[in-house]
């Protein structure tokens, strides 16, 4: 058994679906998931457009309740928001008229931090991320990255255990993509998160994950769970070379080939 399957689990899905009401039209967009994601794991998670990938990161941070089976969060049933998680989607949400600084401070504010603690905060997490020159300067100063790493920053603030990614570089351009990944791949190895972040990305997935869930087309449920076989400090730049990841990518288009509607 390996160290990681010893570790404890942070959420568990059992027996889950998720059905959605559009006038008098059910709509369901998952089915029977079974699994478990354990402290410190990145899990990745990939499927057709429609598959429930998101919905599963929505049961996590409580903002849905499933229709069928249980979620779970380190043994408690998930009842309300899920304030031990932190969502970042694809937009990066910053408020405009905000700068870097304050933008990342608004989680504090709203827990009510005092103003001297929060600063601290925020000075400590523009460090983390490398933003410390452009404390001052607003969301249409910064760049793309820039805008991401400040994102990041604020979905830090608090210190959620657990971090729900939703295609969050989809938009960048390729190199930058590897930047960010990079970044996020260290601080949650340095700050021990759990992370579930979906992508349509497959060399993303493979990079990233520790484990891959692969979701079958609508209702989504997962068709396989890869544990990826790749070193837990891998460096994302040189993955292009290593064999294991050119095979598992290679296998993962294979998968989602038929859902594409491809010759398989």
């Amino acid at each position: 058994m390996s160290t990681q399957a010893q570790t404890p689990v942070v959420i568990s899905f059992r027996g889950v679906g998720k059905t959605f009401k559009a006038g008098q039209v059910k709509i369901q967009a998952t089915r029977d998931i079974d699994v478990d994601i354990r402290e410190g794991e990145i899990v990745t998670i990939l499927g057709p457009s429609g598959c429930g990938k998101s919905t599963m990161l929505n049961l996590t941070a409580g903002l849905l309740t499933p229709t069928d089976g249980t979620v779970t969060y380190r043994g408690a049933p998930i009842a309300g928001v899920n304030g031990r998680t932190g969502y970042m989607t694809q937009s990066d949400h910053l408020l405009p008229w905000r700068s870097v600084a304050d933008n990342i401070a608004v989680p504090l504010e709203i827990r009510g931090m005092p103003k001297g603690e929060r600063r601290d905060r925020v000075e400590e997490l523009v460090q983390l991320v490398g933003l410390s020159q452009f404390v001052q300067s607003y969301p249409s100063q910064l760049s793309g990255g820039m805008r991401k790493r400040a994102a990041l920053a604020r979905l830090l603030a608090y210190d959620p255990e657990t971090l729900l990614l939703d295609e969050p570089f989809a938009a960048l351009d390729a190199q930058l993509r590897v930047r960010m990944q990079t970044e996020l791949f260290q601080l949650s190895r340095r700050l021990r998160k759990t992370v579930l972040f979906v992508t349509h990305d497959i060399d993303e997935a493979v990079a990233l994950g520790d484990r891959c869930l692969v979701f079958s087309g609508r209702p989504g449920t997962i068709v396989r769970n890869i544990e990826v076989p790749l070193p837990r400090d891998r460096q994302i730049l040189a993955l292009r070379k290593d064999p294991a990841y050119q095979e598992l990518c290679s296998d993962l288009w294979d998968i989602l080939a038929p859902s594409m509607g491809e010759a398989h």
